[in-house]
């Protein structure tokens, strides 16, 4: 835990990390889950969004924001799972919604990497998740890969810059940013921006106003160097902060105040 170790150094316990996506319902943490979310606090993560991404995480997600007084959610089906979704689903999100700890609907959207479920099926619940978002009053969180053009399209068609939220895990051009920021979106950064490879995402975070930039893991998922391939966890955050520190040419305290404001603002909770 030395990186967590140089956070607490360097904040002095007053500036926490905000985790904005994570998925502490995934088998990998089934072993030690417990353990690893009670030891954020004193390793300076104050704050964590736990990701539903179909009906079964969702619900996991919502007795989870109940438990941990840190732990927020977002409940949503992700376009991989939209194959299984059902009409009666949106009426059972709905209901969750109203728990004061839900702060978003997500994460939803498209993927085109794989050939299932078909694009119309992911573009039918797209849509149905993005009414949900603003019948409920909430921000999204979006999933978009390979898919740049129709995400873009359906969310302009949704009048999406009236409901907002973030695309998370961005993945996409300078060029594509630009757009979704002009819709009022923010920007999900993780850590794929350390990567040596990661030039097209460097120049992104380079571009992106400062204040439309969150922190993210996807934990389990895309470790940051120099934990790559290895099982992520909000722990990791420290790396992802420096590296977008070095890229702006500030302090990465300045980046963890920052991106924790963003966070609070894109998820519209009151100031603690």
């Amino acid at each position: 835990m030395r990186n967590c170790i140089r956070v607490k150094t360097i904040f002095g316990g007053r500036n926490m990390i905000f985790e904005t996506h994570a998925h502490y319902d995934d088998e990998q943490f089934d072993k030690d889950r417990e353990e690893l979310l009670d030891s954020m606090e004193k390793n300076g993560i104050g704050t964590i969004v736990n990701i539903g991404s179909n009906m079964e995480t969702s619900r996991w997600t919502v007795k989870a924001a109940d438990k941990y007084p840190f732990l927020y959610g977002a409940v949503g089906v992700h376009p991989s799972d939209t194959g299984e979704m059902k009409t009666k689903d949106l009426a059972e999100l709905k209901k969750y919604a109203s728990n004061p700890k839900i702060l978003a609907i997500g994460e939803i959207g498209l993927d085109y990497y794989w050939d299932e479920p078909e694009r119309p099926i992911q573009k039918k619940w797209f849509e149905a998740q993005m009414e949900l978002a603003r019948e409920t009053k909430l921000p999204m969180v979006i999933h978009s890969r390979d898919a740049a053009k129709d995400t873009e399209d359906m969310m302009r068609a949704a009048r999406a810059e009236e409901i907002g939220g973030v695309v998370h895990c961005f993945s996409y051009p300078k060029e594509m940013a630009r757009k979704f920021l002009d819709m009022g979106f923010y920007l999900g950064i993780g850590g794929v921006v350390t990567f040596k490879n990661s030039r097209t995402l460097k120049e992104v975070v380079s571009y992106a106003p400062l204040d439309r930039i969150l922190l993210e893991t996807d934990s389990p998922y895309l470790s940051p160097e120099p934990n790559r391939g290895k099982r992520n966890s909000s722990l990791n955050l420290p790396y992802v902060a420096e590296q977008i520190a070095a890229l702006k040419g500030i302090s990465t305290k300045e980046i963890i105040e920052v991106t924790e404001q963003n966070a609070r603002n894109m998820y519209r909770m009151k100031e603690v």
